[in-house]
């Protein structure tokens, strides 16, 4: 199965590098390119692709609300952004758009086409580790009980409800940045049976993927920054 991919990037040497590193694979095909926002929600809505490399810094519509608008107009495309070092801070609100994760613009090729490919199937390509930690670093922009902060986690609260006892368990875990290995342990439960339980949840609350399991987890309180 070919891995479809729209880069999104307003350096145009970059995008010509990305499509090169793309096209030398067997299983991707880079299907479209876009030079800022407005064009990669458009060429989303037209090709559908499988994964979309999103850059943060474009002009007219940045790519965190074009992250929200692909997610919108093509929901089976997946999102992955593009960030640097000392633009981390962007990470969060990109999770929060509907991103499947992000990653450094420096990484390496094969890293890069590791992250395409997790992403393609389903999976975050962050650490449950670092994603923990990345929403400690930000955790004034999470609810924190006051004015529209109760009307978030009313919201997440209605959500809740629809978890069974042992599904909020596993939802904490994953929270707390544990694997599903570790999660095992802890609840002393088979690995394959965690797994089972975190599919649920994410159908049971409408969330794309791990990633936004994490954010849910603190959005709604069950889990504390520390």
């Amino acid at each position: 199965m070919t891995i479809r991919i729209l880069i999104a990037d307003d350096e145009a040497l970059l995008r010509m590098a990305f499509a090169t590193v793309l096209e030398a694979q067997p299983d991707m095909a880079p299907v479209g390119e876009a030079a800022d926002g407005d064009q990669a929600v458009r060429l989303a809505r037209e090709l559908c692709p499988d994964v979309v490399l999103m850059d943060v810094r474009m002009p007219g519509t940045d790519g965190i609300e074009a992250t929200r608008q692909v997610v919108e107009v093509s929901p089976g495309s997946r999102v992955l952004i593009l960030t640097t070092f000392d633009l981390d801070a962007y990470a969060f609100a990109g999770l929060h758009a509907g991103a499947s994760g992000f990653l450094l613009k420096n990484t390496r090729p094969e890293e890069l086409l590791t992250a395409i490919r997790n992403v393609a199937a389903g999976d975050a390509v962050v650490s449950p580790r670092i994603t923990r930690r990345l929403l400690e670093s930000f955790r004034p922009h999470l609810p924190d009980g006051s004015g529209g902060a109760r009307t978030v986690r009313s919201e997440h609260d209605e959500r809740l409800a629809r978890l069974s006892a042992r599904e909020r368990e596993v939802l904490v875990q994953v929270g707390r940045g544990l694997s599903n290995t570790e999660i095992a342990a802890t609840l002393y439960l088979a690995e394959a049976t965690v797994k089972s339980h975190l599919g649920r949840i994410l159908q049971k609350l409408e969330l794309r993927d791990r990633i936004q399991a994490v954010v849910f987890a603190y959005e709604s309180r069950l889990v504390h920054p520390a």
